[in-house]
């Protein structure tokens, strides 16, 4: 099975379980490493996540996966939090982290520039705005190939 399709269809499954839990599934991740295939959920929830939640989470969607058992390969099941640099993707995403610290990385120019770290300032019509240095920048969704909150030091 295509690592793709995989991921869409642990979305698919995991989703709903998460959302009912008051959980919200952030990225899902299969791909092969040194150790073998490795399928990474990150999961937050209001407040943060604790490692018991990943140890309690992790219990319960393994014994989904095993029931569904869609995957042929042997792999890890790991759950944890996306961290404090986590990755920013949906609208929601982004609506959700306004006037944050964030970075961005485009697949295409705004303005002769594909990088950008500053102030997330809102979205709107299909596009973030963020201020870098005291200018806002449109950047479109579609354009954006990376995005994570930034912390500061």
């Amino acid at each position: 099975m295509d690592p793709q399709d995989v991921i869409e269809r642990v979305h698919r499954l995991v989703g709903p379980v998460l959302l009912s839990e008051g959980l919200e599934l952030v990225e899902v991740e299969y791909r092969r490493e040194a150790r073998g295939w490795v399928l990474r959920l990150y999961v937050d929830k209001e407040g943060g996540i604790t490692l018991d939640d990943c140890s309690q989470i992790s219990r319960e969607i393994g014994r989904n996966m095993d029931v569904e058992d869609f995957i042929t390969n042997p792999y890890i099941l790991e759950v944890s939090s996306p961290g404090l640099t986590r990755s920013l993707k949906t609208e929601k995403d982004f609506m959700k982290y306004r006037n944050s610290l964030v970075k961005v990385r485009t697949n295409q120019p705004v303005e002769n520039r594909r990088q950008f770290t500053g102030i997330l300032r809102g979205v709107a019509e299909e596009r973030i705005q963020i201020e870098v240095d005291g200018k806002v920048f449109l950047v479109p969704l579609s354009f954006i190939a990376k995005a994570n909150l930034d912390i500061e030091f």
